[in-house]
């Protein structure tokens, strides 16, 4: 089964992500997609490493998702990806696309389009569970910068398209889930 599951910023998606994966019966894989690039991102990596079960396997994996999962997907696997918002910031950086949405030119990523294709691709073809965190960020208001309003754009058409996949989708807000498929 895979889930998608997604709130706000400090809504408690991840909180409930890891009960899930903890309640599964699987053996749990974090897969965490963060780079602790500044003191800031060390600190909030560090508070998630903490809350984790010390049995649970780590790997950390800021861009080939989809093959990283492949590798790692198994039918007495749990995998928790935390989370796709980071995922997707990394994939926008590593190419020209940020460069491309700052100077207001029309902006072609090929490798983000690449990596969420082969995501969506290869996610119903998974064995064992998957359970996968992103943020909702299409309820405020509309960013002011090129790069801001690209990320908002990928974003929601990445949580779309991932969510067409999954068997649930579940929203959290002020720690409370609701399904909403």
């Amino acid at each position: 089964m895979r889930e998608l599951i997604i709130g706000g910023a400090r809504s408690g998606k991840s909180v409930l992500a890891e009960r899930r994966a903890s309640e599964s019966g699987l053996r749990v894989i974090y897969v965490a997609t963060a780079l602790a690039l500044d003191a800031e991102m060390s600190r909030r990596i560090e508070q998630h490493r903490v809350r984790r079960c010390p049995e649970w396997g780590l790997v950390v994996e800021p861009l080939e998702l989809a093959a990283t999962l492949h590798r790692h997907a198994a039918p007495e696997v749990c995998l928790l990806v935390d989370c796709l918002t980071l995922w997707l910031s990394n994939l926008l950086f590593a190419g020209e696309a940020a460069n491309q949405a700052e100077a207001g030119e029309a902006v072609h990523c090929q490798r983000l389009a690449g990596a969420t294709q082969a995501l969506v691709d290869r996610l119903p073809k998974l064995p064992g569970r998957v359970i996968l965190v992103s943020n909702e960020v299409g309820c405020g208001i509309v960013p002011t910068t090129p790069m801001s309003r690209l990320f908002a754009d990928e974003h929601g058409r990445l949580n779309q398209r991932v969510a067409a996949v999954c068997e649930r989708v579940t929203l959290v807000a002020a720690g409370l889930p609701l399904t909403l498929k």
